[in-house]
Formats: C-alpha cells, sequence, structure tokens
C-alpha cells in the first residue's frame, strides 16, 4: 500500500546542489546516510548516489531532520550559509519564525525528508530469498521487512523475519521473529532511553511463544559518515512458552538484565554491514544466559533494489532438557527499499 500510494505522495523537485567541480543539479533532496546524498532527477529513472563530501552548497525549502556527529537533531529548510574563502562550508537549518541554526557541513551525518503529512515519514524495507535443491526435494525460503516513523528527537521501528526449512523425510523447521522498538534522546547529545518487544517463535527450540520486553538506557560511541556505533543497557522480562512435554513446565518466566551493541558500517556507493547483539544475563534464575545476533551485509544495485546475506542466531546456555539451546543460520537474497532508504 505505501509503495503504490508514494507518487500521490511526490514532492515538488526544485531542490538545488551545486557540486565542487561547479555541476548544478535541480531535483529533489531524498536523505542523507553513510556519506551518501540521494538526489532524485526528472529526467534520470531512480536516484543518483551522490559523495556527500564533494558537495559544495545546495538549497531546498523542503522540511528535513538534520542529525550531527555530537547528536544534536534540528528540523526544517536547508540553505548553504555564506561563507568566506578557507572557512568550512556551513549550513543552515530554519524552522518558522525561529533563528535559522548553523552547523558545519562535514558534521552532518544524517538528512531525512519530513513533513506535515503523516504518511511522508515512513521508510522501511522488504527483503526475501528462496533456494530448491531436487537431490533431497530441500526448499529453504526467508522473508524480512521492516519499517520505520523517524522524528526528530524521537522514532519508532518494526521488523518481522521469517525463515522455513524442509526436506524429503524430515519435518518442517520454521523460525519467525517480530520486533517493535521505541527510542528518544534525552537532553543532552547522543545518550537515548530505548523500550523494545520481541516476540520469537522457533521449532528447532520446541519454543511456541517467547515474549521479551525490555527497556534501557544507551548512547551511540560514534556517529559518523562512515560508521554508527551504539551501546545500550538495561532490564527485561522473559516469558517462554515450549512444545508439550511430560516432564516439563510448559512455560517459564525469567527477569534479566539486558546489555547490547548495534553497529554499522558503510561506504559509498551503499555496501553497509550491519551488526546487532543482545545479551540477557538472568537476575532470577543465576547462571542463565540468552543471546541475540543478527549480522547483515547489503550491497545496492539500482535504485531501490539491493542484494543481501545474513546470518541469525539466538542462545541459551540452560534450556530445558532435551531441548535445543540453539538456533541459527543464513540466508540471502534481493531486497526492496521504500521511503527514504
Amino acid at each position: 500500500m505505501l509503495l503504490l500510494a508514494a507518487p500521490a505522495f511526490a514532492r515538488e523537485k526544485s531542490d538545488v546542489i551545486v557540486m565542487k567541480n561547479g555541476d548544478r543539479l535541480t531535483g529533489e533532496i531524498k536523505s542523507l546516510d553513510s556519506g551518501v546524498l540521494q538526489f532524485s532527477l526528472d529526467y534520470i529513472d531512480g536516484n543518483c548516489s551522490i559523495r556527500w563530501s564533494m558537495v559544495d552548497h545546495l538549497e531546498s525549502k523542503q522540511l528535513f531532520v538534520v542529525t550531527t556527529e555530537d547528536g544534536s537533531v534540528y528540523a526544517g529548510t536547508l540553505r548553504s550559509a555564506e561563507n568566506t574563502a578557507g572557512r568550512p562550508m556551513r549550513i543552515q537549518i530554519s524552522e518558522g519564525t525561529e533563528p535559522a541554526k548553523e552547523v558545519q557541513k562535514s558534521q552532518i551525518v544524517g538528512v531525512i525528508q519530513t513533513s506535515d503529512k503523516f504518511w511522508h515519514r515512513f521508510n522501511g524495507e522488504i527483503n526475501s530469498g528462496i533456494m530448491y535443491a531436487k537431490g533431497n526435494q530441500t526448499t529453504q525460503y526467508s522473508l524480512s521487512s521492516s519499517v520505520e516513523y523517524p522524528r526528530p528527537r524521537w522514532s519508532a521501528s518494526a521488523s518481522i523475519d521469517s525463515s522455513l526449512s524442509s526436506a524429503s523425510g524430515s519435518t518442517v523447521s520454521t523460525r519467525n521473529n517480530l520486533t517493535t522498538n521505541a527510542q528518544h534522546l534525552f537532553r543532552w547529545n547522543n545518550w537515548y532511553y530505548t523500550g523494545v518487544a520481541n516476540f520469537l517463535q522457533s521449532t528447532e527450540q520446541d519454543i511456541q511463544l517467547q515474549v521479551n520486553l525490555s527497556a534501557g538506557i544507551g548512547r551511540y560511541l560514534k556517529n559518523t559518515n562512515h560508521a554508527k556505533i551504539s551501546v545500550f543497557s538495561g532490564l527485561a522480562w522473559q516469558n517462554t512458552g515450549y512444545s508439550p512435554s511430560a516432564d516439563l513446565q510448559r512455560s517459564q518466566t525469567v527477569v534479566a538484565a539486558m546489555v547490547g551493541t548495534n553497529v554499522k558500517f558503510f561506504k559509498f556507493k551503499q555496501t553497509h554491514l550491519d551488526i546487532y547483539a543482545v545479551a540477557y544475563p538472568a537476575l532470577s534464575q543465576i547462571g542463565r544466559a540468552y543471546v541475540n545476533t543478527n549480522v547483515t551485509y547489503y550491497v545496492k544495485f539500482f535504485g531501490k533494489l539491493n542484494w543481501n546475506t545474513s546470518f541469525y542466531g539466538t542462545w541459551d546456555n540452560q534450556p530445558p532438557a532435551n531441548f535445543s539451546g540453539s538456533d541459527y543460520g543464513t540466508s540471502s537474497g534481493l531486497g526492496l527499499t521504500f521511503g527514504n532508504r
């Protein structure tokens, strides 16, 4: 529905950027992420990927959310400030009647379109992959999707990952994972508080439904046009419902600490490596620990299309007797982004 509705919410292509070699382009600024400025032109199919460090001037009457290396967030229209020779280029961010804020161009690490219209604010992606082997009639598929709603000082997101594997003579193995997340910046920069709700189903671990609710505080250690690294910690409540077993209480509840990291590395031309890992040392059952991780590598082909490969895993060092303590695997396939991704 979002993809079909996208043309109805198209912006006016009146933004102007001037490159350091003098080239002047008029179109639509889509976003700045990973050191790459996404720019749309009427006479080019798809977006242009422009190296941010090669942009000399820009001007736009549209609204954007701008993030800097020190964690500051601003919202407003953009234009290059008057600059004396030899001084680094600065960007003016103006919102309504408020005085314009000036930010050094090299300090800007993120620019996202925003709007007074609700539907303009969503970003997301859909990824899928499939494999079939005739020899043992093996079929594997993976499907994942995510959507994000960013605002100047907070954001909300949801993602789902699903995988299925079947082979002749064996039972079908499935894994489904749904995660929702909300994050809000503190008054001091690069610090934030977050809440996460995670729902997991895994036939490999005989988990019918595992509910994990966690909340904590995090900090960005690095936030540049080449890398984004954050760490977080807090508390979690987890309830796990297992498949029926004669000698097992079907539901187990654990209170745990939470500590994790989220790391993103990227290069020009949209090559990304995302690493997410979180550990839950149990407080109500000393000695037990849970670990969740997801590593994904992206290569953008053209426009909104990319190829990705990922590794996922969940571990429990003290599972119920005769139950598996781990479930992990890899997948690869094609992905499609929408919004400003």
